[in-house]
C-alpha cells in the first residue's frame, strides 16, 4: 500500500482511503439556500459572484470548501423543507440568498448554525436581526434596500412619463418586502400627486392577470416590485409591457437589455460577493452577532433609448445625465 493513503482497521479488515477523499471529507460546507431557479441566467451569474467572494476570503469551491445547493425555483413554500435539509445534513453556514423569505426560513430552522443572507429588505422590521450594528444571534448579512429604492422609482418613472395620474405598483405578496415596498411607493405617489393601484402577481399566471387589471383600469405607468420570483421573469414582464404599450421601471438591469424601459438598482452581484465574503469571515471564526449588517454603495439607472422611442416619450436631459448605462 501507497504511504499516501489512510489506512484504517475494521473489524480485522483494512481499508485504504485516498487523502483526496479525506480531504474532501474535512471540508467544511457551505448551505447554498436560494428562492431563485439554478436554470435562470442571472442565477448562475450572481452565484458566481458568491463563489468570487468566497475566493477572496481564502475558500475555493472543491479546495477547501464543499457547497450544497438547494434551489426553491420560486416556490416559497418550498424554503422551510429546504432549510431544514441543510440543517440535518450540519452545513458549517447557511448563505440565505436571493430574498427575505429565505433568510426567514433559515432562521426559522436553526439558532446554531451561522446564517448569511442576501436580501432587498428591511433585516429588522422583517425580524431577521435586531439591529444594523449589532445583529444579535446567529444572522447577519447583506440588505439591498430596495424598498427604499422604491420612492426613487416612482420619481424617475414620473420624470419619464410626466402626464402620469394612475400607476401600477406590482408586489407578491408571499414576500415580506411587498409590505414597505407598497408603503415607499404610496409615499412618493402622494407627494407627486399620483395613484397607485396595487396588484399582487408571484406566478407566471398572477403576471398576466395582473397586467390585465391594470390595463382595465388604464394605468399610465407600472413598477414592479423587487421580488426576485418576479423579477427573474424578465421575458414575460418586458413581454406584456411591450403588448401593451405601458412604460414601466424596473428593478434589475437584465430587463432593460431585453427590451424594458428603464430600471433603477443596486448591484445584486456585489451584494452576492459581499455575502460570500461575509460567509468566509465566519468560517475563519467571526461571529455573525459581531459582523454589522452591510449596505450598497454603488445605484445605477439604465436606460433603454429605443423603447422610450416606441412609447413615443421624450427623455428629459436630466434622466440622461442620470442615467449610468444608456441602451440604444
Amino acid at each position: 500500500m501507497r504511504r499516501r493513503e489512510f489506512i484504517t482497521v475494521l473489524g480485522g479488515t483494512v481499508i485504504a482511503w485516498p487523502l483526496a477523499a479525506r480531504a474532501q471529507q474535512a471540508m467544511p460546507v457551505i448551505g447554498f439556500l436560494s428562492a431563485r431557479s439554478m436554470k435562470e441566467a442571472d442565477s448562475v451569474q450572481l452565484t458566481v459572484s458568491f463563489r468570487r467572494g468566497l475566493h477572496e476570503a481564502g475558500f475555493i469551491e472543491g479546495q477547501n470548501i464543499a457547497i450544497e445547493y438547494r434551489w426553491a425555483d420560486g416556490q416559497y413554500e418550498r424554503l422551510p423543507t429546504l432549510a431544514a435539509d441543510l440543517v440535518r445534513r450540519e452545513v458549517a453556514v447557511i448563505a440565505a440568498i436571493s430574498g427575505t423569505p429565505s433568510a426567514l426560513a433559515a432562521k426559522a430552522a436553526t439558532t446554531t448554525i451561522p446564517i448569511v443572507f442576501a436580501n432587498g429588505g428591511d433585516p429588522v422590521t422583517s425580524g431577521l436581526v435586531a439591529s444594523i450594528a449589532r445583529p444579535d444571534g446567529n444572522v447577519t448579512g447583506i440588505t439591498f434596500t430596495s424598498s427604499a429604492l422604491a420612492a426613487k422609482r416612482v420619481e424617475l418613472i414620473r420624470e419619464l412619463v410626466p402626464s402620469a395620474a394612475l400607476i401600477g405598483l406590482l408586489v407578491n405578496p408571499d414576500n415580506p418586502i411587498a409590505v414597505p415596498e407598497t408603503r415607499e411607493v404610496e409615499r412618493a405617489a402622494r407627494a407627486l400627486g399620483l395613484q397607485v393601484l396595487v396588484v399582487n402577481a408571484g406566478t407566471e399566471r398572477d403576471i398576466d392577470m395582473a397586467y390585465a387589471a391594470l390595463v382595465g383600469r388604464r394605468a399610465d405607468a407600472i413598477v414592479i416590485g423587487s421580488d426576485p420570483a418576479v423579477t427573474s421573469r424578465h421575458d414575460q414582464l418586458v413581454a406584456l409591457a411591450e403588448r401593451h404599450a405601458i412604460p414601466a421601471i424596473y428593478t434589475i438591469r437584465e430587463s432593460v437589455v431585453i427590451g424594458g424601459l428603464v430600471s433603477y438598482e443596486t448591484s445584486p452581484a456585489d451584494a452576492y460577493r459581499q455575502a460570500g465574503s461575509y460567509v468566509g469571515r465566519v468560517l475563519k471564526g467571526a461571529k455573525p452577532a459581531d459582523l454589522p449588517v452591510q449596505f450598497p454603495t454603488k445605484f445605477k439607472v439604465v436606460l433603454n433609448l429605443k423603447t422610450a422611442k416606441t412609447l413615443g416619450l421624450t427623455v428629459p436631459a436630466s434622466i440622461l445625465l442620470l442615467a449610468d448605462e444608456v441602451i440604444e
